[in-house]
């Protein structure tokens, strides 16, 4: 058994960088698209985003913060997931600014836009992947002693899902065709998959 760094998180950490978001990695990346109540796009990432549920499938993002898309969707009821592939990180890159509410990020990073079929907000075009969501519940984080942390997790159903026909493959879409780009640590550690790190196991029973 190896020598460990231990600490209790209140009291820090006592590194050079906090090292939760570089050993909880690599994450997808919730790149949310939403409107304001009166019409404003609005896009930004996410690197607190994952996948909840099958039937109905359920995603989900956490806003450290009371940010943009929070109030929009609040209001709308609706927003859009994209998936980040390589080609797309300086674009999602560059919607990661803070600018102000009646920015379109849209229009910042030149990013083209689809119409969605069921929600409002507008999908990525150049995405592999896209989900139109219906709004279903956000939850203010609390800690284990119960006081309200300034972070709120979204949670939405997936009412549409959009898929580029080049990432299926024999039938089945191939998370490798679709490049997606994770997030690590640090102040800017990314990373994506590759045919030599996949590997496979069966489930026992």
């Amino acid at each position: 058994m190896g020598v460990f760094h231990f600490f209790e998180p209140r009291a820090g950490h006592g590194l050079a960088h906090d090292p939760l978001n570089s050993i909880v990695a690599p994450r997808p990346i919730g790149w949310i698209s939403s409107l304001s109540a009166v019409g404003v796009r609005n896009l930004a990432p996410y690197s607190f985003f994952n996948l909840f549920n099958y039937v109905p499938p359920i995603i989900g993002f956490c806003s450290i913060g009371p940010k943009d898309s929070i109030a929009n969707i609040e209001a709308t009821r609706e927003f859009v997931w994209n998936l980040v592939s390589r080609d797309l990180a300086e674009a999602m890159n560059a919607t990661s600014a803070s600018v102000s509410g009646d920015i379109d990020e849209f229009d910042l990073a030149a990013i083209e836009t689809a119409p969605s079929r069921i929600v409002a907000p507008p999908r990525v075009a150049a995405s592999p992947v896209q989900f139109e969501c219906r709004h279903s519940q956000t939850i203010q984080l609390r800690s284990a002693d119960g006081d309200p942390v300034e972070a709120w997790l979204v949670m939405g159903e997936v009412v549409g899902i959009h898929i580029d026909e080049r990432t299926i493959v024999d039938g089945s879409f191939s998370t490798l065709a679709a490049d997606p780009v994770l997030r690590g640590g640090g102040w800017g550690d990314y990373f994506g998959i590759s045919e030599a790190a996949r590997f496979r196991m069966k489930r026992p029973g």
